[in-house]
């Protein structure tokens, strides 16, 4: 194989793909038109219905199934393909007379129908033609072969902070499909909201998916919005928002946060908290950001109460992992609860860190039994005796840097890496005063296209424990999907080619040329409605003037 693109600027592909090349004897290329037809061969049906649905609305095309020799798109699952590429593989010619892809798999073929509509132009991406007198399509003649580096390529979506409702979620769960990328991870409970109906505990979304008030901006911030805010998906939101998403071979991870980061179950089910510490049945959802002391109390009552509630999430989602938070719980009530104290001495445990970690054990365990995997944050690594290791098949998310990811890989453990120093995308894009409520590090779009998942103190064996990465885009101060996108865009083009393609080492990377393909990308941002930071800086309507945020100045050492 070439190494990635670059040397078709023109097409503007993004990820840039293995090998693009004209297409031999290919001529001007193919046209769509009026005429073309869909020849889909055994099992590429439902690709076969996207290209309908969104390709054939937006070019007024009706793309009718094959029933003459008229010029065609075919669509094929081919072995050989899949042998050379794998099952995200695929290979795209086209010349005069037709379009032919050939996937690995049917996710490959997908992907590789997100390329054609990309060749097509950014009108392509609209949801209705805005040319009605446009009877013909042009595609370049082109031969092209594609296949990710990485097999888990996502984006955690903090529903939990700020609630997004289930259309916003569709559209994000479209963007992915749109920038190949196949994993969308939903932080679904917090201290702030839980999002998910559980019907064995109905409080949980009566009272913890509604707060009274939210902070505007960083935590330090004298602002307060005096509006309600909250909001939940119920059971058949959820049956419909994977379904949607498997439709466009995504995976969606649910995560239920414990034991820290749940003062709204809490809220909603005093038994839950430390009793013995704290008057729980006091504590309403909270109102601010920031690490809150209120964690869950380490009880038989509490292991039921979620088993209780893995069980729907189980039956909901068929993916094989389960996101079980494990961060930021502080031990205070822990250290201050004769319960847990006691808890600790009949275990054995050698005190609060351990507690933890034995209190996410049990839950791993609970879910090998029910063929699931358990991945958490990388504090899911502290407090285990030598002899009480994570479970097989734990995974580990490594946000503190890179540290986290290296020590599961060297210990035998399956890694996503998500450093915050690189793809937390809550973090500003610019050091600028107009950047709308500052969080953090600067992060530019430069900064995240050298973002490397792999760390170079692995060896090859551990490297291969490294399943992908993902950018974290955490709600705190995006209230709504336009302050989503602008803090998400365009930084998630430049995530998705870091994980896709087979760029050489960031130093060498060629971010002038990407920034060219970013040109053509740019405009099918625009047709769908996407609303991005420009490379000029934040619009008026975007910038937040009077919000506190939490500058950072300069970067620590990535460790």
């Amino acid at each position: 194989m070439n190494g990635p693109m670059n040397r078709q600027p023109a097409t503007g592909l993004l990820p840039a793909p293995l090998r693009a090349a004209p297409t031999p004897g290919g001529g001007e290329g193919c046209v769509l038109d009026e005429h073309s037809q869909i020849d889909a061969r055994p099992g590429t049906e439902r690709v076969a219905r996207w290209l309908r649905a969104t390709v054939g609305a937006a070019t007024g095309l009706p793309l009718a199934p094959l029933t003459d020799a008229s010029n065609r798109i075919v669509l094929e699952l081919d072995p050989g393909v899949g042998e050379r590429l794998g099952p995200e593989g695929y290979r795209i010619v086209i010349d005069r007379l037709a379009v032919v892809i050939q996937g690995g798999g049917e996710a490959g073929l997908f992907w590789g129908a997100q390329t054609l509509r990309q060749l097509l132009g950014p009108d392509a991406f609209r949801r209705a033609p805005i040319d009605p007198e446009r009877r013909a399509w042009s595609l370049p003649a082109l031969d092209v072969e594609d296949a990710p580096r990485f097999a888990w390529r996502g984006l955690m979506l903090d529903v939990a902070r700020h609630f997004l409702p289930k259309d916003g979620v569709f559209a994000y769960i479209d963007l992915l499909a749109a920038h190949k990328l196949n994993v969308l991870h939903l932080h679904l409970t917090d201290d702030q909201g839980w999002r998910l109906e559980i019907r064995r505990y109905p409080e949980l979304t009566a009272t913890g998916a509604w707060r009274t008030r939210t902070k505007l901006g960083h935590r330090a911030s004298p602002l307060w919005d005096e509006r309600p805010h909250g909001g939940y998906y119920t059971q058949d939101d959820i049956r419909e928002i994977v379904a949607y998403a498997a439709e466009r071979h995504i995976t969606v991870v649910p995560e239920i946060d414990i034991p820290g980061h749940s003062q709204a179950a809490i809220a909603a089910y005093p038994e839950l908290g430390n009793t013995d510490v704290i008057d729980t049945a006091s504590l309403g959802v909270w109102t601010t950001w920031g690490i809150n002391p209120n964690v869950l109390s380490p009880t038989d009552t509490t292991l039921r109460f979620f088993e209780n509630v893995l069980e729907e999430v189980l039956d909901l989602f068929p993916g094989t992992f389960v996101h079980l938070g494990g961060d930021e719980c502080p031990k205070d009530q822990w250290k201050a609860s004769p319960a847990a104290q006691e808890r600790i001495r009949e275990l054995g445990l050698a005190g609060e860190d351990e507690l933890q970690s034995w209190f996410l054990r049990h839950f791993g365990h609970w879910l090998s039994a029910r063929g699931r995997r358990l991945i958490g944050w990388d504090e899911i690594l502290e407090g285990g005796a030598p002899d009480a290791p994570l479970p097989d098949g734990a995974a580990v998310s490594s946000w503190r840097g890179y540290a986290g990811g290296i020590t599961a890989a060297r210990a035998g453990h399956d890694v996503v890496m998500c450093p915050e120093q690189q793809v937390y995308f809550d973090h500003r894009q610019a050091p600028g005063a107009d950047e709308p409520v500052p969080i953090g590090y600067v992060r530019t779009l430069e900064d995240v296209y050298r973002f490397e998942p792999v760390p170079p103190q692995l060896t090859a064996a551990e490297a291969d424990r490294v399943l992908g990465a993902q950018a974290n885009v955490w709600t705190e101060v995006m209230e709504d999907r336009r302050r989503v996108d602008y803090q998400t865009f365009p930084r998630l083009a430049a995530f998705a080619e870091a994980v896709w393609s087979a760029l050489p080492p960031p130093p060498e990377r060629d971010f002038a040329e990407f920034e060219g393909r970013m040109e053509a990308h740019y405009a099918r941002l625009d047709a769908l409605g996407v609303s991005y930071r420009p490379p000029s800086g934040p619009r008026p309507w975007q910038r937040r003037p009077g919000l506190l945020g939490r500058p950072i100045e300069g970067s620590p050492p990535i460790v």
